[in-house]
């Protein structure tokens, strides 16, 4: 019998409160909601948009006063169309759901791509205050595409922060795992953690398995339902909105076979990544 979630699947209506510009592509939205605002790092929401589509968030942050903020970037229609509304609008959610990361002292390495940055950040300030340092390794493709490298660098210091593009507009040129593989050699952290595209989580786990390091990573996937039922975001024996988003090593090793290679599509056929 499936164990589903029940008040956190409840829809609510909200209107965004506020919007920020963050690259080109990229924007992120805040609003009140009281239950996600007891989200931790790693989970998601589903976003709906009213006349449009539901669509799979990561939360980027969440405060005391109730308001959440996911990033978006404009992939498809329901985004771009979430792109074109203004502050004051309504939207749908249901959750949090998913897992966490699991918080971890001592040395910590987090390695972000693209709108993966977010729910990073969100765990990046959750683990200031108790890990011996934070480390972040960002990549993007150019200069434009990198995302909150300013609050990194407070949250983890700028001198423990290392970006790349592939462009050479700012940073390393080069991706985003050829300094890691660097530093990864030069030092030992007590956990890495990893969120992005998932090609390049697919390298960072190889990376880490070589060097037999820790790791847990955040996947995506189609998610229609969000809850466990649908069966859309099946990678191996797991149902990623259920039992992940977050996977540690042990996990992905079961996955091999489609980690960054292969996932279903909307017609339920499996379609290359």
């Amino acid at each position: 019998m499936l164990d589903l979630p029940t008040a956190n699947n409840k829809l609510r209506t909200t209107p965004i409160v506020q919007i920020r510009t963050e690259s080109p592509s990229v924007k992120t939205y805040s609003f009140i909601d009281h239950a996600c605002d007891k989200a931790k790092p790693g989970q998601f929401l589903m976003l709906w948009i009213p006349g449009i589509d539901e669509i799979p968030l990561s939360i980027m942050n969440v405060d005391n006063n109730g308001l959440v903020s996911v990033s978006v970037k404009a992939v498809g229609d329901a985004t771009r169309h979430l792109q074109n509304m203004a502050a004051g609008t309504t939207v749908g959610v249901r959750g949090p759901f998913g897992n966490s990361f699991t918080e971890h002292v001592g040395k910590v390495l987090l390695v972000g791509g693209g709108t993966g940055t977010a729910p990073l950040l969100f765990l990046a300030k959750q683990l200031a205050s108790k890990a011996d340092r934070l480390s972040f390794v960002e990549g993007a493709k150019t200069k434009n595409e990198l995302l909150f490298v300013r609050e990194l660098g407070v949250v983890c210091k700028e001198e423990n922060i290392i970006t790349t593009t592939e462009d050479g507009t700012a940073g390393l040129q080069c991706l985003v795992t050829k300094p890691l593989g660097e530093l990864l050699d030069k030092e030992r952290f007590d956990m890495i953690y990893t969120c992005g595209p998932e090609v390049m989580v697919r390298k960072i786990f190889e990376m880490t398995e070589a060097r037999k390091l820790p790791l847990e990573a955040s996947l995506e996937r189609l998610m229609r339902c969000g809850i466990g039922v649908c069966g859309s975001c099946m990678i191996g024996k797991y149902r990623v909105c259920k039992d992940g988003p977050v996977f540690n090593a042990t996990q992905l090793r079961e996955v091999t076979e489609e980690l960054g290679l292969s996932k279903l599509g909307f017609d339920g056929s499996r379609v290359p990544i």
